[in-house]
């Protein structure tokens, strides 16, 4: 992990599932031939999506999916942060809350109280937050669900003792690169791509569809300069609090607000 390990000791993988869906530890085991060379370099203590085999900890490295919606979940994230030398969160829910922070705009008890024949059976928190909210983290993989080819080079990246190599520019660079015309120029399609967090190849553009932000802010996300433009592409304030509030609610909602909006 970080050149001080045993040269006779494999290094420990552990991965926790946390309030989600399950998506980004599928995509690990998407990664097929990949994680078959990733296997012999690295044992996998911990997987319960995978296998029903689990060595104690401590873990060389954590993956952790899904956000804290309980009480008990949050102190468990604590139990895994104690165990693992690096933890790592993959995914929107894990660093962002996920879809599930919706929650933080509305009224949980009601929600309970509306949806549920029993209420009183359901135990969860007010608020979704990301794993970060609650212990130190190492480095946060975006999502929903992550790139394969990321959540590769940020294995072996601990595994190895370097920094992970995952840029953090905007869909707007991947649209370019795969040679997409824009479709918010081309069409008048709102689009978020030019706040977004590269890692999904550009999907939603390359078929004529705006970006909805599912890797979460990127690194140089203006979203003050970005709502005019929603707003001129038809846009009501209400869509646009809906455009921003879907995979990564959390992360876009904490926006600063520019003069534009305030006038």
């Amino acid at each position: 992990m970080d050149g001080r390990h045993d040269h006779d000791r494999t290094p420990t993988l552990a991965v926790h599932k946390l309030a989600s869906c399950d998506g980004c530890q599928l995509t690990l085991l998407d990664c097929e031939d990949e994680l078959l060379a990733l296997a012999g370099r690295v044992e996998i203590a911990h997987f319960p999506e995978a296998t029903s085999a689990v060595r104690p900890g401590p873990y060389d490295l954590a993956l952790v999916e899904g956000s804290v919606t309980t009480a008990a979940d949050a102190e468990r994230v604590q139990r895994i942060r104690a165990e693992a030398r690096h933890l790592v969160t993959i995914g929107a829910c894990a660093t962002a809350g996920g879809i599930q922070a919706l929650r933080d705009f509305g009224d949980v008890e009601e929600f309970r109280s509306v949806v549920y024949a029993r209420p009183d059976y359901i135990d969860s928190l007010a608020t979704s937050t990301p794993v970060a909210a609650h212990v130190d983290v190492d480095f946060e993989l975006r999502g929903c669900p992550i790139d394969k080819g990321q959540l590769l080079e940020v294995v072996t990246a601990f595994l190895t003792g370097r920094k992970p190599d995952v840029p953090n520019h905007s869909v707007c660079f991947a649209c370019k690169r795969r040679g997409t015309v824009c479709v918010t120029v081309a069409h008048g399609t709102p689009c978020l791509g030019p706040v977004t967090h590269a890692g999904c190849g550009a999907i939603c553009p390359a078929y004529g569809r705006g970006c909805y932000g599912c890797f979460g802010p990127s690194g140089s996300a203006n979203l003050p300069a970005l709502i005019p433009l929603l707003r001129r592409d038809g846009m009501a304030e209400r869509d646009v609090e809906r455009f921003l509030r879907t995979y990564n609610a959390r992360t876009f909602a904490q926006r600063p607000r520019g003069p534009e909006e305030d006038s």
